[in-house]
């Protein structure tokens, strides 16, 4: 088997992932500036439904106010929302890396996600980990042929409506991953739930929670070049606007397995965020703002009788540059990469780093596109792709994030 690592891009420097096997239980992620939450990460029984939990609201003014109660708790880990803000959070000394459900916070950050900076977060991680890939139980599937990957024709918004990208901050720098609008179950035709790859939210076994979590929906949506990007406008860089994680969670799996590369967690490795507009509330949701979200499947039939799965995200390795969308089309296989955990789906597909977390999508039991997995991994020299099996975990954490913001 060829060396495999999660897929994800980032400003020169390298970076990480990973996960591992533990039954249902789940990990929250509290945060934010309109609504700031804190629960327990719950043990092996958990079911992830969300604990207390404290609101921010908008003033006259329209500007977002912190309850006192909220700032204490922030405050008793030492952050101060304002010097936060203003630079504090670029500071990642292990004492200050959040790591548990209850400490993971992400502040609105007006304008931290500029052009510039959406475009440098580009440059693919390149480690290399073979440990922890001798787990076969003997179900996988020979190595599928390459597939090359097209080029999404622009508009993107009018050709893969549910797909953007999500930005975030970690010790190694400015990273990006793909990702795609869900439905939520909640919040019928309104949904803010985004499907993601769980190592694009949190660093696994040895790391905590990244930080200015956001997702951009169809990011550069006029599949303009690098040159024509260097002055592109933030509207056409972010026609659909910027919208901050108020609300991540991931498997208890991925956090406490998960690799900084190598296959570790893999077969755990999705994320859902719920998400809220930079430019504060209007009463348009998501969805309603790109028209279109994804239902996501968690009983998907096995792996040889689904005949076809797309794959859709901005890959940035070379050849590619991060800036422009694409997919791939193929049967699916099975790989087998730990004993304890379930078999994946893999493909054939020549996107590189930045494409995790993009979306892998089949026709439902309904006759309609359904969401069944996301990039999570794929070979140094690329050619294939894997992603999880969606089951019972991972519809824990959907319906966790979905049922916490139900009366909202």
């Amino acid at each position: 088997m060829r060396p495999i690592r999660p897929f994800f891009a980032a400003r020169r420097g390298g970076a990480r992932r990973g996960t591992s096997p533990v039954p249902a239980a789940v990990a929250l992620a509290s945060a934010l500036a309109l609504t700031a939450t804190a629960c327990d990460s719950g043990g092996a029984e958990a079911d992830g439904k969300a604990t207390a939990s404290a609101t921010a609201t908008a003033g006259d003014d329209g500007k977002i106010k912190i309850p006192d109660d909220l700032r204490q708790k922030l405050k008793d880990h030492g952050i101060d929302i304002d010097k936060w803000k203003n630079g504090a959070w670029k500071k990642w000394d292990r004492d200050d890396w959040l790591r548990e459900a209850d400490e993971f916070i992400n502040p609105i950050i007006k304008g931290l996600w500029d052009p510039d900076r959406m475009r440098r977060a580009e440059d693919p991680d390149r480690g290399v980990d073979t440990s922890g890939l001798s787990g076969d139980q003997g179900v996988t599937d020979p190595t599928p042929a390459p597939v090359r990957a097209q080029s999404v024709p622009p508009t993107y918004h009018a050709n893969a409506a549910t797909a953007g990208k999500v930005f975030f901050d970690s010790p190694e720098g400015t990273m990006v991953c793909s990702a795609t609008v869900v439905k939520d179950p909640a919040h019928p035709g309104k949904s803010n739930l985004v499907w993601t790859a769980g190592h694009c939210v949190h660093a696994g076994k040895k790391g905590g929670w990244y930080r200015n979590i956001a997702f951009v929906p169809s990011y550069n949506d006029s599949g303009l070049g690098v040159a024509e990007l260097q002055d592109a406008a933030r509207e056409e860089v972010a026609p659909y606007g910027v919208w901050w994680g108020d609300w991540a969670q991931t498997s208890q799996q991925w956090i406490e397995q998960g690799g900084s590369t190598g296959g570790d967690g893999a077969a755990y490795d999705f994320a859902v965020i719920h998400v809220t507009p930079e430019k504060g509330g209007t009463g348009t949701s998501l969805e309603e703002t790109v028209g279109a979200a994804l239902p996501v499947g968690f009983d998907a039939p096995a792996v040889p009788e689904v005949e076809s799965v797309t794959a859709t995200g901005y890959p940035a390795a070379p050849p590619y540059d991060g800036q422009r969308l694409y997919r791939c089309q193929d049967k699916p296989g099975r790989l087998s990469i730990d004993t304890a955990a379930p078999t994946m789906y893999r493909i054939g597909c020549t996107m590189t780093g930045g494409s995790s977390g993009g979306g892998w999508v089949a026709t439902g039991r309904d006759g309609r596109p359904t969401l069944v997995s996301n990039t999570s991994i794929g070979p140094v020299t690329s050619g294939w792709l894997a992603g999880p099996r969606l089951g019972p975990v991972a519809k824990g954490v959907y319906d966790s994030v979905s049922g916490k913001f139900a009366g909202r």
